[in-house]
């Protein structure tokens, strides 16, 4: 069987520092870890991409947390970066999957690249691989990376390997602690590894002086992750109990009968925030739905929040809201209940006992659960303003960021601090209208 590369495949990539590293790493498991925009990702996709050209019937997989983000991000970078001359060729060809195989990648020596979202894993957990690229690894749990490391036994390589890309996040992440037990090897990732970025003699090009300026414009622990490359915990953390092993959860189809509500956070330069939430029979609080987006009018927003629930008909796609709980503001609450076509209720602010009652929901409770919960992928669109500031994108994002405000000459913090926190003012007007003023009675506007 001819290989790909009797097509003359024309493959360009200048692998520099930890990528150069990872391309001669045969270690079981390999992370490339870094700050924002060292080319983890890029390194990791040309790695599976230049052995499935050399290796004829290899098998590889390309996966992250959820289907919908792995399409929108990583699918993008291989498709336009990686892989574009061969699928212009024909020498890759896409696959939309069948009842027995995953979608993916088809190159015309027999290898193949699956791709899929562990929210739903079953094809690819029929399956066996030699390469393995797990995106925004710390997105995943360590039950996701061990359950994908099972399937490495296709034996087409001489080695088999488990590849796994990110961001630094909490130094007691599993993956930190993974590669600290020497149970897999941590490549550290430099902006200097970035020829997009960084030229040879270590200048910034032009592209990565803008670059990295959004980086130096970060503040906290953000800045230390994403610019710094640190692992590292916010100092004077708001909410130490959120553990994303626990409160984040894998999307499930909320049964009709579980209460819905909403609350929103009203902003334009900063992000408004519609939160939709679920509570169970037993009381616990689900975050299931998101808008959080930046420079746009209450009404586009209400109309848009409005789409999401109602069919054009007017019927309702999913149980209404017992109440729509709102930031003060009289006229943006007017135009949204006009557009929204509901009434609304003013939140309960008290900032002190609110983020008590959110501590409280957030300690695991005697069953072994908390009683608060964020869906996966709730995030009903990424605001690309916000992602090209590294700025957070949703709730999820914002809650291990979320710190007090410290006094000058050191004194102890009373207040948060006002800086991303426009998810935690929506998330808290819940938790207080549940938990410190009871049930909110909603106002139908005829």
């Amino acid at each position: 069987m001819t290989t790909a590369l009797d097509q003359d495949a024309i493959v360009r990539y200048e692998p520099r520092g930890a990528a150069q590293q990872l391309f001669k790493a045969r270690d079981a498991e390999v992370f490339m870890a870094g700050p924002a925009g060292t080319g983890k990702s890029l390194a990791c996709l040309f790695r599976l991409h230049l052995t499935a050209l050399h290796n004829a019937d290899m098998r590889g997989l390309i996966f992250r947390k959820t289907a919908v983000s792995l399409g929108s991000t990583t699918l993008v970078t291989w498709e336009k970066k990686v892989i574009a001359d061969a699928l212009a060729r024909g020498i890759v060809k896409w696959f939309g999957g069948s009842a027995r195989e995953a979608p993916g990648y088809r190159y015309s020596n027999g290898a193949k690249i699956d791709v899929a979202g562990m929210d739903k894993p079953e094809k690819i957990m029929s399956a066996e691989y030699d390469l393995v690229f797990g995106d925004e690894a710390t997105e995943l749990t360590l039950a996701d990376w061990e359950s994908v490391g099972t399937r490495l036994r296709n034996g087409k390589l001489s080695w088999q390997q488990q590849m796994g890309a990110c961001n630094p996040s909490a130094p007691t992440h599993w993956i930190k602690q993974r590669c600290g037990q020497g149970q897999a090897r941590m490549l550290v990732s430099r902006h200097a590894d970035n020829p997009a970025y960084v030229n040879a003699d270590g200048s910034y090009t032009e592209v990565g002086a803008a670059y990295m300026a959004k980086l130096d414009a970060l503040t906290g622990v953000r800045k230390s992750r994403l610019r710094d490359g640190t692992w590292a915990a916010a100092e004077g953390l708001i909410y130490p109990e959120f553990d994303e092993a626990v409160h984040l959860v894998d999307r499930f189809t909320v049964p009709p009968a579980w209460v819905r509500w909403m609350t929103v956070d009203f902003g334009f330069t900063n992000p408004s925030v519609f939160q939709w939430w679920a509570e169970d029979p037993d009381g616990r609080l689900f975050l299931y739905r998101e808008i959080y987006h930046t420079r746009r009018l209450v009404e586009d927003l209400a109309r848009q929040a409005r789409e999401l629930m109602v069919y054009p008909s007017g019927q309702w796609r999913e149980p209404q809201p017992r109440a729509v709980i709102c930031d003060h503001d009289a006229e943006d609450r007017a135009t949204l209940e006009k557009h929204l076509q509901l009434g609304t209720a003013p939140a309960h602010k008290a900032v002190s006992p609110g983020i008590q009652a959110f501590q409280s929901r957030l300690k695991v409770a005697g069953d072994g659960r908390p009683r608060l919960f964020i869906v996966r992928d709730a995030l009903v669109e990424r605001d690309k303003e916000l992602d090209e500031a590294k700025k957070p994108c949703s709730t999820e994002e914002e809650i291990t960021g979320y710190v007090w405000a410290v006094k000058p000459g050191g004194t102890a913090p009373e207040v948060p601090l006002k800086e991303n926190d426009h998810g935690m003012d929506a998330g808290r007007y819940m938790v207080a209208a549940r938990d410190l003023v009871g049930r909110t009675r909603v106002r139908w506007l005829g």
